[in-house]
């Protein structure tokens, strides 16, 4: 077992949802949310409903299909994105974005004349950092998430606290794992035994399929876009792997809200 893991759960894990999270441009900000519906084998509604391919990728909007985070602009390569903060509006299909509390543009992101305003910011925003324009698209049916399957992620928050006081030494945002639902009350790293099993959260269950290894997009800290930690590094230096939470099929859909208990399906 490698250190810090906790042992393997019994059977009577009980945690609880504390945040559940969409990220409605992949790259953007979070949103939170007060509850949500899943739905089986779909994830979050709306979660990365839209990317930004940036000039060389060479993707053909009109092809649809699900692409790798490669082709897109993502934090990976370009912090500023962290900076930013964006409110998607699912009625109207308006996305702004706003710096420091200012909304610097709004545009309808559903629409191609939105789009277009939308990408003459990110043009304008990170002019030296791109090959090329960059273009916001949408494929019906997909979710631009690193997986092709849709899945919900999540992250324990008692893992990322572990991390944060064993090994990093300074504070770590549980923003910059980018998950779905923020889970408290468990014991550190017990998520990693859930593989496999199935779990209960609110009316919906869930199968927890793998866990989910940690990138450089982690190294960004959320709010100000400053590459200030090395996640990866720090992980496999203190347990070994650069695992921090697990993806989960939804395989019975059903309302979830923060306050949830999260448990063993029966």
């Amino acid at each position: 077992m490698t250190a810090g893991a906790a042992a393997p759960h019994n059977g009577h894990m009980v945690g609880t949802v504390e945040r559940i999270l969409r990220y409605p441009v992949k790259g953007l900000s979070a949103e939170s949310l007060d509850g949500v519906e899943l739905q089986a084998c779909e994830g979050l509604p709306q979660d990365r409903r839209f990317a930004i391919v940036h000039g060389a990728a060479g993707i053909d909007p009109a092809e649809g299909g699900w692409r790798p985070k490669s082709a897109f602009v993502t934090l990976v390569k370009h912090e500023r994105l962290a900076a930013l903060e964006s409110r998607f509006d699912d009625a109207t299909g308006y996305l702004e974005i706003l710096r420091r509390g200012r909304r610097i543009v709004r545009g309808q992101i559903t629409v191609p004349q939105g789009r277009l305003i939308l990408d003459q910011f990110l043009a304008a925003y990170l002019k030296s950092e791109l090959p090329g324009t960059p273009r916001i698209i949408e494929a019906p049916g997909v979710m631009f998430t690193d997986t092709e399957e849709k899945l919900v992620s999540l992250i324990n928050l008692a893992s990322v606290h572990d991390l944060e006081q064993r090994i990093v030494g300074a504070p770590v945002d549980p923003l910059r794992f980018r998950g779905n639902l923020l889970l408290g009350g468990l014991q550190p790293w017990e998520e990693a035994h859930w593989v496999g099993s199935r779990i209960r959260i609110g009316a919906a269950e869930l199968e927890v399929v793998r866990t989910i290894g940690r990138c450089a997009a982690t190294n960004v800290e959320p709010g100000s876009g400053q590459r200030d930690l090395n996640i990866p590094q720090a992980l496999r230096r203190g347990y070994g792997h650069t695992d921090c939470g697990v993806y989960a099929r939804v395989v019975v859909g059903g309302a979830i809200a923060p306050g949830d208990a999260v448990a063993p399906a029966s």
